[in-house]
């Protein structure tokens, strides 16, 4: 049975696909490429992008000739894919808040629903799911026969207790407000209620997941289809749980077999719900060890890894490796913000002012167009049901000062000390600060942080202009809106609140047709546009080298590759 999904974007959560679990499983011909962009972090990607950077450094400071690498133990083989992934911080769904994190969560846990590489919404856990009573209930049905990786029975009351986990009372996850629409959510998340069987999620019978929903769920499939929401076995406690290597029981297509200082091992799960995948082993390399992402695939050291836009921009043209070169999808963002609760920014006017004095058209426009691609909005380019208009804040300086007189701040006079804090120093920051003195005869005070204590100060004591990044969770512009910017949303950095806002994005997730939602998303966005709670500067762009022969490796703008459907030409 098709799931039944009505409303918006014909590519989008809404959309009814027409498919067979075979037609989204089976791996694609070894040269499918991506086409769009790829991710910097969500909820941030650091560690991964900071490794194949630094590599690339390496590389074109100490040249060494292609094709040479130290020894390792784990070179590819037949039977073994070798992926370059990064350390991971958690692999517990309700726990982890990044990116490279949530590519180990992915393949160790299965969710109900996938995305797949053309951004439809597939089955997965689930057969099949119907949207009813005007979208205030989701009813999922699961799979006959599901197990976990151990043989034991997989049903719809795992489903709820992986979910209730989200909403443990004083460790909610981060991610946790994806979830805001489900009656009851909110109530969790504000500290209202510390009860998470009030969670509007229930099992009526061993296959079946009811949801009840406070405002449409038209996209709550597609939501659950991000790693949060995969399924932990039932002896998980609330608590995050560590890898146990060769006994840890999970959902997915593979199992945890080993960890070591270079690399995760993942064996393939016999008991997944597709079967047996293709690849029986799958290696996740942690480190090069200052060795070049580009020197390991010529090596044969990985099949599988991200290169830098600076190697990009000449693999194209290499003949022995452009053809293993392509652009991963990617729904990515990044952006300036303000803290709105208290300080100088809790004034929209001043917001506006400092908006309006930053040239963040000419900024993006700046950066390498291999790296990324100037924004119009905080919905990335390429996202279905996603306006098409400019969002960004004009470029008026002559009004940016006299909204900062308005403010009662003329010329700068009076301003308390501005703080400025990045992780790990974004390419914009010192422009920024350099437009803001030109422009406004304002000081900031700039510092830069590292990756956790910079995500630990954000959650507990923000600056009063930060960056962030986000790649999507799930293919639906209110990952970007509703997520990132509505009133009391884990993920909402600067505190911002609207109440215009939040009912422009409850109206569009609720919608059932796509001209209701796009005009309520572009209600959504005019509003971020003229409240200036953040502003969005770039959307990424994602390179990779993948092995010839190696089918199934498109991804889908999410940043994750789904393992399950690897296979080497000749299996």
């Amino acid at each position: 049975m098709e799931p039944d999904l009505s409303g918006p974007d014909q590519r989008g959560p809404f959309a009814p696909p027409s498919y067979t679990d075979a037609d989204w499983l089976a791996p694609g011909p070894p040269d499918d490429r991506g086409t769009g962009s790829g991710p910097r972090w969500r909820r941030a990607l650091v560690a991964l992008v900071a490794l194949v950077t630094a590599a690339a450094l390496v590389v074109h400071l100490l040249p060494t000739p292609l094709g040479t690498a130290p020894d390792r133990t784990f070179a590819a083989s037949s039977g073994t894919v070798t992926v370059l992934a990064g350390t991971p911080s958690s692999i517990d769904p309700a726990h982890h808040g990044d990116l490279g994190s949530a590519r180990y969560v992915s393949q160790l846990f299965e969710t109900l629903t996938a995305v797949d590489p053309s951004l439809q919404i597939r089955p997965a856990l689930a057969s099949s799911w119907q949207v009813s009573d005007n979208a205030t209930k989701v009813t999922f049905t699961l799979r006959d026969g599901l197990e976990f990786s151990d043989g034991s029975p997989l049903t719809a009351s795992d489903v709820v207790h992986s979910w209730r986990r989200l909403f443990v009372p004083g460790d909610p996850s981060m991610l946790a407000s994806l979830m805001a629409g489900v009656k009851g959510a909110r109530e969790l998340l504000s500290g209202q209620s510390t009860d998470t069987s009030t969670l509007g999620v229930s099992a009526p019978d061993p296959k079946t997941v009811v949801v009840e929903m406070v405002q449409g769920g038209g996209n709550l499939p597609a939501i659950v289809s991000s790693a949060p929401f995969a399924v932990v076995p039932p002896s998980t406690g609330d608590g995050e749980f560590q890898p146990a290597p060769g006994t840890m029981v999970g959902s997915g297509a593979y199992t945890l077999a080993s960890v070591s200082s270079d690399a995760w091992t993942l064996k393939a799960n016999p008991h997944y719900w597709a079967g047996r995948p293709p690849v029986d082993t799958v290696q996740m390399l942690l480190t090069l060890h200052g060795e070049s992402a580009v020197d390991a695939f010529a090596a044969d050291t990985v099949d599988i890894t991200p290169v830098s836009f600076t190697d990009a921009t000449w693999l194209a043209y290499d003949r022995q490796l452009g053809p293993s070169l392509r652009e991963d999808p990617d729904l990515s963002v990044s952006y300036y913000g303000f803290e709105t609760r208290r300080g100088p920014f809790a004034d929209t006017r001043l917001r506006q002012a400092f908006a309006m004095a930053v040239d963040w058209r000419r900024l993006a426009l700046l950066d390498d167009p291999i790296a990324s691609k100037p924004a119009t909005g905080m919905v990335p380019a390429g996202m279905p049901g996603a306006p098409r208009d400019d969002f960004l804040p004009p470029f008026d300086v002559a009004r940016a000062k006299q909204l900062l007189a308005d403010a009662g701040y003329p010329n700068g006079q009076g301003l308390p000390s501005i703080t400025f804090i990045g992780g790990g120093g974004g390419s914009h920051d010192g422009q920024i600060v350099a437009m803001l003195k030109a422009n406004l005869g304002v000081s900031v005070q700039y510092q830069s942080m590292g990756f956790n204590p910079y995500q630990s100060r954000l959650s507990s004591d923000p600056p009063d202009i930060w960056s962030q990044s986000w790649v999507a969770d799930y293919p639906e512009p209110n990952d970007f809106l509703g997520v990132l910017l509505g009133t009391g949303s884990t993920a909402n950095e600067g505190g911002w609140s609207n109440p215009e806002f939040d009912a422009a994005v409850a109206k569009a997730s609720s919608a059932g047709d796509p001209a209701t939602a796009l005009q309520a998303y572009t209600q959504a966005m005019q509003i971020v546009q003229q409240q200036v709670p953040v502003v969005p500067v770039s959307y990424g762009r994602s390179w990779s080298l993948v092995r010839d022969g190696i089918l199934g490796a498109a991804q889908n703008g999410t940043g994750i590759l789904r393992l399950a459907g690897l296979a080497r030409s000749g299996q």
